[in-house]
Order: C-alpha cells, then sequence, then structure tokens
C-alpha cells in the first residue's frame, strides 16, 4: 500500500505534473513525472508523491478499482528509485484492465526510469 505522505491528492498538482512533466510511456501506462527545481522551495514536499488517472475507458468500476490498487501497490515499491520531492501522475490506459499484476510493475518501472532519466538528463538510465 503507497503511504498516504507519498499521494498526490490535489487537483493542481495533478494538472502542474501533467502539463509541466517528463512524459514516459508503455501500451498499459503513461506517467508523468515533474522533477521541481533545487532553488524552488515548495514547504512539505520532501518525499516524493505519485497520483493515479484511471478513466471510464479502463472499464466499470470494478476494474478500474483493481486497476488502481495494482498500481498503488507496484509504486509503493518504486519510490526509492524517484528523486525527493517529485511528483508523479500514472496514467492508465484501457489495456491496463486485461494487463496482470506482473504486467503493470514491469511497464510502471519501465516508465518511473525512463521518466527520471529524462527529467534528471541521465542518460545512463
Amino acid at each position: 500500500m503507497l503511504p498516504a505522505a507519498h499521494r498526490l491528492r490535489r487537483s493542481v498538482d495533478f494538472e502542474r505534473t501533467v502539463r509541466r512533466g517528463t512524459r514516459a510511456g508503455r501500451s498499459t501506462v503513461v506517467v508523468h513525472l515533474l522533477v521541481p527545481d533545487e532553488n524552488v522551495s515548495d514547504p512539505g514536499s520532501g518525499t516524493p508523491q505519485v497520483g493515479f488517472v484511471v478513466s471510464k475507458a479502463v472499464g466499470n468500476s470494478v476494474q478500474r478499482n483493481l486497476v488502481k490498487r495494482r498500481l498503488r501497490a507496484a509504486a509503493s515499491g518504486q519510490l526509492s528509485a524517484m528523486p525527493s520531492a517529485a511528483r508523479a501522475v500514472v496514467r492508465a490506459l484501457p489495456p491496463s484492465s486485461s494487463a496482470t499484476f506482473a504486467d503493470l510493475e514491469r511497464d510502471l518501472d519501465s516508465c518511473l526510469r525512463r521518466a527520471v532519466a529524462r527529467a534528471t538528463g541521465d542518460a545512463k538510465r
């Protein structure tokens, strides 16, 4: 389970991350990652935060909630790979409803690694 301190909740944070963040996608998910500038201070943002967007295109409420739970569990294992104070928005795509937990976890890991590499300018990742 993703700890409450690591959850992205405010709509303005979602919007800012999606508009200004680095994007990386796979067949089941798209990750938008925003790493704040070191010279800009944002109080209370020392920990990485993750938010989820699962639209009705994914499926009915049972399928959407299952995808959300799986993504939350997968994201909790990826927090250490994220820079401190980074914000990520994970958008589930329609194929995520038929994907297994292992598929979602693999795709999320791949997207986060690529987004972190692009956002930090590290081409080795």
